[in-house]
């Protein structure tokens, strides 16, 4: 079963900490966004593989818009 994380606010991608293919633990640091000047990480919600990246460094994700795919 796949997992879907998603943008809760309007944000920039200011940094990919992973990249699809890898593994992740429940917990780990998939993105890191940049709202406000203040950084916001993203975690993985469940241990698997990363199928997904669906942001890139530099994009702009609004609220509700997919970032990663875990499965």
């Amino acid at each position: 079963m796949a997992d879907e994380i998603r943008a809760e606010m309007v944000a920039n991608v200011w940094k990919v900490v992973k990249a699809t293919g890898e593994t992740v633990e429940e917990g780990d640091t998939l993105v890191i966004l940049e709202s406000m000047k203040m950084e916001i990480p993203v975690v993985a919600e469940s241990t698997g593989v990363l199928k997904e990246l669906a942001v890139g460094e530099g994009d702009v994700v609004q609220e509700g818009d997919l970032i990663a795919v875990i499965e």
